[in-house]
């Protein structure tokens, strides 16, 4: 196999994982039975021993994908002088913690004759576990002890090399053939072949979850369907169980084809998931809201000295050890492909302000607060007036020392000044006054030591002369007014030394802070869409819309975004984003509330 570009893909899911799926019909990515669990298909991070489950006709001259209206259940069509045959791949959503989970590939063919090859090979635990195919009348069970996946299939199935299965048939127009992949108990076989009627019902059933949740949306401005794609983008990387946001699906894709910037995205950032919640929110779903504040209410009990971790697993485990899988060679050479995160040991004083806003948002927007859940948070918060005069890794989560970032402490103001806020507005205990004053000593000394009078810029950390995108914040959260002589200065700055048209870098590797990595990355697709709230807030419309709809045009052919946009425009490393797809959601409603207003 080669490598699909990363953008190639669309993403399907089941609210407790994710698979993707190539614009080749392949399948090259699924942790089963959850985001962070080992995978069954990985050939995205290694095309030999990865694993994959391919679905296509043997011949075609192109192929075409898109989403049914309003849902998740993505359509692969593959064209030929031959005929024309569609694919759709869904995930059903799960009904009761009994029911298997279920990767549905349905075939039809629309016009003329075609030859299509199927072929699944899961390669267990990231291809590092061995297992046995048994193929039956029925389809095939590929077993270990810890788990096993049956396939069922209407067409009958031959075993083939690597522990898969596999066939090739012929269907002519108005033919289909269907495939399940699904878990399977010990012992059991594959399951019975879906019925074009039970298939149909699996079909309405998940194309009607996803459009009735979509119908609850309050946004019906302009980009309405740009909007709602990152809507269900997001709502695809919620863990239905907990609440948790993963902050990607996927690990290992490269932020730089070739390098050693490859991460495991399949966990929950607070800051991600906060600011997802602030997204969420603003398009009228409250109901993700409230079960994401239950999660962190849960990491708020958890850490008894008010110290919170920058990620936690789904399930809110907070060891998240990091290794390396060396028998995968990564996304075309892109090696080491990490497994776990090591940044959960780290300290990032920005998530503080994340949090407190998003508990803010909740309170305002979803529902009071609770006296429990409030004795938890002033616990976080009087940690932070403690500590906030510490350095740190900052929200880039940097690898070559602790440094007073400006953007942690404009956080840290925001976490207190909400904090405040909460208070007035419940009438809660404010801890005596300190809060206010050790919010108001944080921006005395931004203003001090976080501005360069002769850059005449904002800088990324103290005693620097960088700057960095994250400083885009400062406006956004309300730290500083979006016309405030100095911040204009600011963004001017940042349009020219780290903006590329529309594209924002999040600072320049040769002169910011260390991040203890080699090489350079591609832009950064957030700061983008922070760029454009900016010169919203600017009264800039004209420059905003500009910017706004030239980011849009990065987009896959699915509206999907990664997490960079690299020199060529490819999309580069974890794939889809949620931190990406949230920021396009606040950037576009908010300046069509602006346009509208002018």
């Amino acid at each position: 196999m080669a490598y699909l570009p990363i953008e190639d893909h669309g993403v399907i899911g089941n609210l407790h994982t994710a698979a993707l799926v190539g614009t080749d019909g392949t399948i090259d990515w699924l942790c089963l039975p959850r985001f962070d669990a080992p995978s069954v298909f990985c050939s995205i991070l290694d095309d030999e021993k990865g694993g994959h489950f391919r679905l296509r006709p043997v011949e075609h001259t192109r192929s075409q994908q898109l989403y049914l209206p309003d849902t998740n259940v993505l359509l692969t069509r593959f064209l030929a002088p031959v005929g024309v045959a569609e694919i759709v791949d869904f995930m059903p959503i799960l009904g009761g913690s009994h029911e298997p989970h279920r990767l549905v590939r349905s075939v039809r063919m629309v016009r003329g004759r075609m030859t299509f090859e199927m072929e699944c090979r899961p390669a267990f635990d990231y291809a590092r576990l061995k297992h046995e195919t048994t193929v039956v009348k029925k389809g095939a069970v590929f077993r270990r002890p810890e788990m096993s996946l049956g396939l069922s299939s209407n067409i009958p199935l031959q075993q083939g090399p690597a522990g898969s299965a596999g066939t090739r048939f012929d269907l002519k127009a108005g033919e289909t053939a269907t495939f399940v992949l699904s878990e399977t108990g010990e012992g059991e076989g594959p399951g019975e072949p879906l019925l074009e009627r039970e298939y149909q019902g699996l079909l309405a059933d998940t194309l009607g979850y996803w459009r009735r949740w979509l119908s609850r949306s309050t946004h019906h401005g302009r980009w309405r369907e740009v909007v709602n794609r990152s809507a269900l983008a997001l709502k695809l990387m919620v863990y239905d169980p907990t609440g948790a946001i993963v902050a990607s699906p996927t690990m290992g894709l490269p932020e730089r084809i070739g390098g050693e910037r490859n991460w495991d995205y399949r966990y929950t950032w607070l800051r991600d998931a906060a600011l997802a919640l602030y997204a969420l929110i603003y398009v009228g779903f409250e109901d993700e809201a409230r079960s994401f504040m239950g999660w962190l209410r849960d990491r708020c009990q958890q850490d008894t000295d008010g110290l919170l971790q920058p990620l936690y697993g789904i399930d809110g485990r907070s060891d998240i050890g990091e290794s390396e899988l060396s028998h995968l060679s990564g996304y075309r050479n892109s090696a080491p492909v990490r497994l776990g995160n090591g940044a959960h040991t780290q300290r990032q004083l920005d998530l503080y302000g994340a949090v407190l806003d998003a508990a803010y948002l909740y309170n305002k927007h979803g529902a009071p607060l609770d006296y429990d859940l409030w004795q938890n948070l002033r616990k976080i918060l009087d940690w932070l007036a403690d500590n906030w005069r510490e350095p740190d890794e900052g929200i880039w989560e940097v690898r070559g020392g602790r440094r007073q970032f400006v953007s942690s402490k404009v956080l840290g103001w925001v976490a207190l000044e909400r904090a405040g806020r909460i208070s007035r507005q419940r009438g809660l205990p404010a801890g005596e006054g300190r809060w206010k004053r050790e919010r108001d000593a944080i921006y005395e000394e931004v203003m001090e030591k976080g501005w360069n009078p002769e850059k005449q810029s904002f800088v990324q950390h103290y005693g620097s002369d960088a700057l960095d995108a994250s400083l885009l914040m400062m406006p956004l959260v309300k730290f500083v007014g979006p016309t405030d002589p100095r911040w204009l200065a600011t963004l001017d700055r940042i349009q020219e030394e780290l903006a590329y048209d529309t594209l924002v870098d999040r600072y320049n590797v040769e002169h910011a802070a260390p991040d203890g990595l080699e090489g350079e990355e591609g832009s950064f697709s957030l700061c983008s869409f922070w760029l454009v709230e900016c010169l919203t807030q600017a009264g800039r419309l004209d420059e905003a819309r500009l910017a706004l709809e030239k980011m849009f045009s990065y987009a896959n052919h699915l509206g999907l975004y990664s997490e960079e946009i690299g020199r060529s425009g490819e999309a580069l490393g974890n794939f889809p984003q949620a931190f990406t797809h949230l920021a396009l959601i606040s950037a576009a409603v908010h300046l069509d509330r602006a346009l509208g207003a002018d």
